[in-house]
């Protein structure tokens, strides 16, 4: 560890942390936390709590020794909130309606839209910036944006020139399949432009920054996901296994993950192989849509559906399946083909995504060429030694991913702003 590491304290704006977690972000926080306290970085995280949770509860589930985090390195702070990430206008609406009944007092908490509630999550980090001691900022995704702006602003009032990081997992490019909301696109442009230094997850998002906000590529770094690798695994028998091959959908059902292009190439795998059946894990917007149209494709009989699994659960997900496939249209980066890996099974990935740029032993398929999908699918499932070598290898090269690496990546840009800023 770096003598000057144990100096660096990050105030880190998420809205999501195992295992209150939705999709990917989460997971990405929670490793990136992983690594940056194994190499000596103190760390504030705030985090949203709906309000009536009770704070030793919340805080015991996310307590930090039952995650692989030193509990002396990292503390938790929580702000009632119903905000969550890939959250639009119509779901807040949604999620704040559900809370009818659940306190009578929440209903005057939280802001009557989607994005007064950004705002009055930008509020409270003003407090936090005034209680707590750092010297630079992280946010991650446009929600945290103007939290982190706030802070910013809070801290140099304070004579604490802390840089602001802004980290992007995801762009309204990515999530509306290019059709982005202007309010949201500004806020994320105006965080980029006010951030001392964006992290991008690929350089596929990085030229998504570069080209649709206007921002200088010198001032991008990119730092790439991880897992930490684990030894063993689940060793089970599934009964779908003595009659059937499994293919494998996990993600959230949005337009960015391309369910349906998933349902297209299960269609044509159907038509060549009867015996092969679809697993689809997750939750999300076109949920209905594909359940329906598996069914109008004539194969609502071949298609399984599954809510949104997390822990143990995902792993059995991964161990049932002969082969996962990840059909994003446009994908910053996807760490569910690492993890599919670590659990012996075989990847297909689309050519659209961020982790297409670091892995080797994996096939890569543009999303479009639902054709040529089927027919790599079809390969894994039925040519053994091929099966095998991706299964080998795909370990091999898994063994060597930690979240070590990405932390220091982190810690790297952290001093370089903070000595640039001082």
């Amino acid at each position: 560890m770096d003598s000057n590491t144990s100096n660096i304290k990050v105030l880190m704006f998420g809205w999501e942390f195992p295992p209150f977690n939705s999709g990917g972000l989460g997971v990405a926080c929670y490793g990136l936390t992983k690594g940056l306290t194994r190499q000596g970085a103190d760390i504030v995280f705030v985090l949203p709590k709906i309000a009536g949770t009770l704070d030793e509860e919340y805080m015991r589930i996310l307590a930090a020794d039952k995650f692989g985090v030193d509990r002396d390195k990292i503390k938790f702070k929580t702000v009632d909130s119903i905000l969550k990430p890939y959250m639009s206008s119509k779901s807040y609406v949604s999620e704040k309606s559900g809370l009818e009944g659940f306190l009578q007092e929440v209903e005057s908490i939280y802001g009557s839209d989607l994005f007064s509630e950004v705002r009055r999550y930008s509020k409270y980090a003003k407090i936090v910036a005034s209680e707590e001691d750092f010297n630079v900022i992280h946010c991650h995704d446009w929600l945290t944006y103007p939290a982190g702006i706030a802070a910013k602003n809070i801290a140099r009032k304070r004579g604490m020139n802390a840089p602001l990081i802004v980290h992007v997992h995801a762009t309204e490019f990515d999530r509306t399949g290019g059709h982005p909301n202007q309010y949201v696109y500004d806020l994320e442009r105006n965080g980029m432009h006010v951030a001392d230094y964006i992290i991008t997850v690929s350089n596929y998002t990085k030229s998504i920054v570069v080209k649709h906000y206007g921002v200088d590529p010198g001032k991008v770094h990119v730092v790439h996901n991880s897992i930490d690798f684990k030894e063993g695994g689940i060793d089970e028998k599934f009964r779908i296994k003595d009659h059937h091959k499994v293919v494998l959908f996990l993600g959230r059902m949005t337009i960015q993950k391309g369910p349906d292009h998933f349902l297209w190439i299960a269609k044509k795998i159907s038509e060549i192989d009867d015996d092969v059946r679809f697993v689809m894990v997750g939750s999300g917007d076109m949920f209905p849509y594909i359940v329906e149209e598996a069914a109008n494709l004539g194969i609502g009989d071949k298609v399984l559906f599954s809510d949104f699994l997390n822990g143990r659960d995902v792993d059995r997900a991964y161990k049932m399946a002969d082969v996962y496939v990840m059909s994003s249209i446009s994908e910053p980066f996807g760490i569910t083909p690492l993890e599919a890996m670590n659990n012996g099974t075989p990847v297909i990935i689309s050519k659209q995504s961020g982790v297409s740029e670091i892995l080797r032993n994996c096939i890569v398929v543009d999303f479009w060429d639902t054709n040529l999908m089927a027919t790599k699918i079809l390969s894994i499932l039925n040519d053994t030694e091929l099966r095998n070598s991706l299964v080998e290898k795909g370990l091999n090269e898994i063994r060597n991913f930690s979240w070590d690496q990405p932390a220091g990546k982190c810690i790297d840009l952290y001093k370089k702003a903070i000595s640039e800023v001082v």
